[in-house]
């Protein structure tokens, strides 16, 4: 985020209208798509094909985790970041935040309707917000529908929500806030019917193999959607998934490995985006209750004992940063010196373990068993293995290890992908189940820890030079403490086939078809 732009409390205290909604894309490094995609009239039918690696998991739906591509086309938000994370009008028109940052007022939109008819209003944002303090959805965003206390409605389209405190990362919950039928939110999250306002209605799920959508002939957006209908392709291997590609089975993907993108780069029939949020963060979690890791030196020496640059190079394809902290160079949080805290230093990891009392151990070691996932385990298992660390690598499917991430039954070790850091920083640290201050699937817990994270949270602006020293001491915890071991920002690369146009990312990696269609 950069200097120049300006303040978030000043910005969320206007009252912010929109005659229409805007639709936004993340930052694109491909400016020859944007060119064309601009330059072409857009053209209705057909079907979309997305692939993707993994499977949609029902009850994970309002859990902001695992498969986000199916959300942003069945449901609306309340509102959307532009670039520069500046809030812009969906279901809300226009937004008042209270000068003690402790209420905000929302005018809804007064023309959309959900898939089955009913007429859309405050009652489904109440129900919204309830729907995520319930524990039962396991939304990694409950704190901050938890500090909503009180709703007062004027009308069936304005709604007053009231607040136990400021709170900085309210418009992040707006954002990834997907507004449900109440009637028939169980269903959802049985995986049979899904019933939105948005652009695309489900149609058929398939486990493991496919979901598909037709379009929403009641969308409130003018003309939208262009696209007939939507298909989401399951392929776990990453090698079918890439013949799905180039054989045109496949139009779109955001799964694709980096070293796999390597070889389209030059390929007319594609065209390659890379969205500078990058696509969360690999890391490697510590159960600190397990033997021998409770000692954050021996946490300190497992972050010394990886080669970052080298997991990048050979399982990222290169598209990543390397960073031991969790923020992309998008937040207000990133600091070069953060990201460079621990290097590939063996010796210093050999030093800590021996200051430990530690000779050579051996760790459980869970990892999604996708070739991706194995590919980082193995890079990683090889460093630990230089150091004294024998790793006993445990496979496990995507759904499970999402489970056990959020009932905190991880082993010593794991490694996963992380979200949140592309947001308010404290969105990270209140929210992200690995780095939850009050219950966190590490067992970590610090009241220095909590008292800097309830300070960057409990204020109305997000961005000032106060706030901004809150993020760096919340970072100087977590580089300290490495309950949560950040090894690389993952690119978030986007292939598209030569005649897709329009196909956006959120902030969430929430896949926005809105104004996609396929060229001619």
């Amino acid at each position: 985020m950069t200097d120049h732009l300006v303040s978030r409390r000043a910005l969320l205290r206007a009252s912010v209208a929109g005659a229409g909604l805007l639709t936004l894309a993340a930052c694109r490094s491909a400016a020859d798509g944007a060119g064309d995609a601009a330059s072409a009239a857009p053209r209705r039918g057909g079907t979309l094909t997305v692939a993707s690696g993994i499977d949609f998991t029902p009850s994970l739906l309002f859990a902001q985790s695992a498969n986000t591509l199916v959300q942003r086309l069945v449901f609306n938000t309340l509102t959307r970041y532009d670039n520069e994370l500046r809030p812009q009008p969906e279901l809300a028109t226009s937004w008042q935040v209270a000068e003690d940052g402790r209420s905000v007022t929302l005018k809804l939109r007064e023309d959309v309707v959900f898939h089955n008819g009913r007429k859309f209003s405050a009652d489904d944002v109440v129900f919204a917000v309830r729907n995520l303090q319930n524990p039962s959805r396991s939304a990694q965003l409950r704190s901050t529908a938890a500090a909503v206390t009180d709703f007062r409605k004027n009308g069936d389209h304005e709604l007053t929500l009231t607040l136990a405190h400021p709170v900085s990362n309210l418009f992040d919950l707006f954002e990834f806030m997907i507004i449900a039928d109440e009637a028939t939110v169980e269903d959802a999250v049985a995986g049979k019917q899904l019933i939105g306002t948005g652009p695309f209605r489900f149609t058929e799920r398939k486990p493991g193999a496919s979901i598909t959508f037709t379009r929403n002939d009641r969308c409130w957006q003018p003309e939208r959607p262009y696209l007939d209908g939507v298909e989401i392709r399951v392929i776990p291997q990453s090698d079918s998934l890439l013949s799905s590609l180039k054989t045109g089975q496949s139009h779109l993907s955001y799964g694709v490995r980096g070293k796999d993108v390597a070889t389209l780069k030059n390929d007319p029939q594609f065209r390659i985006t890379q969205y500078d949020t990058g696509a969360g963060a690999y890391y490697i979690g510590v159960n600190v209750t397990a033997e021998h890791v409770g000692d954050k030196r021996v946490r300190q020496a497992i972050a010394w004992a990886v080669d970052r640059e080298r997991l990048v190079q050979q399982a990222l394809g290169g598209y990543g940063l390397a960073s031991s902290a969790p923020w992309p160079k998008s937040s207000p949080a990133y600091s070069a010196a953060g990201a460079t805290r621990y290097r590939h230093d063996p010796d210093k990891a050999r030093q800590l373990l021996k200051e430990a009392g530690l000779g050579p151990i051996t760790l459980p070691f869970a990892h999604s068993n996708d070739p991706g996932g194995t590919a980082i385990a193995q890079i990683l298992q090889y460093d630990l293995q230089q150091v004294g660390i024998e790793t006993v690598l445990q496979p496990t499917d995507s759904p499970t290890m999402q489970k056990q991430l959020i009932s905190q039954t991880m082993p010593a070790l794991w490694t996963l992908s992380h979200g949140f850091a592309q947001l308010h920083p404290a969105t990270l640290a209140v929210s992200a189940y690995p780095f939850n201050e009050a219950k966190n699937s590490s067992h970590f817990s610090s009241p220095a820890y909590t008292d800097i994270v309830q300070r960057a949270w409990n204020r109305a602006d997000s961005d000032s030079a106060e706030a901004k020293a809150l993020y760096q001491q919340i970072t100087d915890v977590l580089l300290d403490e490495e309950f949560v071991i950040d090894l690389a920002i993952a690119g978030q690369v986007e292939v598209a086939g030569a005649k897709v146009r329009g196909a956006t990312l959120n902030k969430f990696s929430y896949l926005n078809l809105d104004d996609a269609y396929l060229a001619a």
